[in-house]
């Protein structure tokens, strides 16, 4: 099989409702993308049928869909171990409610012409358009704003759509402690502080359908990590 220009990675978790019909519509956005490409569904942990669609949509998509099956709901390790076993000399990670072309061919040029080593999709910018819930808008200010205190932060995202180059970044993420919902914070962060050419540019954001984990019961892992990251980087070096 030849290699894959890019490996566009989306972990998934319960997206029984959701999944099919975003990865169909996701292959045939990326009829003119001019990129070769795979998608890596990491399912982790669904209690629903998200395991059996991805398999599904792996036998109709030969080449093209590939399903890692996980049974533990993580969504750091899903995208870590995505990361690590994709073949595209480019990441593109995206969420499964997000799917965002226009983002994944925008940033593929930057890399493809060199400007950067990451980009990273904000929604945070300030010309992004963030259309989801005031309470998820506000999440997203705090834990920046927590990025920044405690880990020195230039930023303004680090959840979400990103993009880099698989073989430069990839000592940065087997350098990473964290998993679930810092991981993505940490591997930004760690690049950043490494030199890497980080490039943000801004996205539009809707939310097509609730977290499909409650946002509160992240709160106290995500403070741990926080503090486990601050000793890591900020303490320890």
């Amino acid at each position: 099989m030849a290699t894959p220009d890019a490996s566009i990675i989306i972990p998934v978790y319960n997206e029984e409702g959701l999944l099919e019909t975003a990865v169909v519509d996701l292959i045939g956005r990326l009829v003119s993308a001019g990129f070769t490409y795979e998608i890596i569904l990491s399912e982790n942990g669904s209690k629903d049928d998200t395991k059996e669609l991805a398999f599904s949509l792996e036998r109709r998509f030969p080449g093209v869909v590939r399903a890692l099956i996980s049974d533990e709901p993580n969504y750091g390790a899903a995208l870590r171990r995505g990361i690590l076993e994709a073949r595209g000399k480019f990441v593109l990670c995206d969420e499964i409610d997000i799917c965002d072309t226009g983002f994944q061919t925008r940033a593929m040029a930057i890399l493809q012409g060199g400007q950067a080593d990451m980009v990273v999709g904000s929604k945070a910018h300030a010309d992004a358009r963030d259309k989801r819930p005031a309470f998820r808008r506000l999440g997203t200010k705090v834990i920046n704003l927590l990025l920044r205190v405690f880990l020195e932060f230039k930023g303004t995202d680090t959840h979400g759509l990103k993009a880099f180059n698989r073989e430069r970044l990839l000592g940065i993420v087997n350098r990473c402690i964290v998993d679930r919902d810092l991981f993505a914070s940490e591997f930004v962060i760690r690049a950043e502080r490494a030199s890497f050419r980080v490039v943000e540019i801004p996205v539009e954001i809707a939310e097509k359908r609730p977290p499909s984990i409650n946002l509160t019961k992240r709160v106290p892992k995500v403070l741990k990590d926080l503090a486990r990251l601050f000793v890591a980087i900020r303490v320890r070096g």
